[in-house]
């Protein structure tokens, strides 16, 4: 496990306010020289600890004007299999496998109730080792990401 000082938290911060943030900025805004942040970064890429860069995206100028949380009851063996299924699905923008009442959440996003509808009942409940779905709609949502 890589050793995290606060040095790497703060570069860490720089680069989720903007990914887009140059070498330089990072390097002053932590006060550290340019050679010294793309080392640190490098290290951190390398361990694993920054997976990858991403956009972040307004869903509604997206045309995605509704948004819910699934959650799936599944028959526990089928996991790998609903997990492929449920990737394919376009509309899932994110899944977690969770214990409590329910075994998965899915973060999906739909141009419109209608089209929410069809991804729940014909895409997502047709998986045959779906046991049980329950939807919550999101009426305003907000992501730090």
């Amino acid at each position: 496990m890589t050793e995290i000082d606060e040095i790497d938290r703060a570069i860490l911060a720089e680069l989720h306010r903007d990914a887009r943030t140059s070498m330089t900025a990072i390097a002053e805004a932590v006060h550290i020289s340019r050679a010294g942040a793309h080392a640190r970064i490098k290290r951190l890429t390398d361990a694993g600890v920054i997976t990858g860069y991403s956009v972040r995206t307004d869903p509604v100028q997206l045309g995605h004007h509704a948004s819910a949380y699934v959650m799936l009851a599944i028959e526990q063996a089928t996991w790998q299999d609903v997990q492929a299924r449920l990737r394919a699905i376009p509309e899932v923008e994110h899944m977690a496998l969770v214990g409590g009442d329910f075994d998965v959440i899915l973060l999906v996003r739909a141009n419109d109730a209608r089209d929410l509808r069809r991804i729940v009942l014909e895409d997502i409940q047709a998986i045959p080792s779906i046991r049980s779905t329950r939807t919550t709609l999101i009426f305003e949502d907000y992501s730090r990401d």
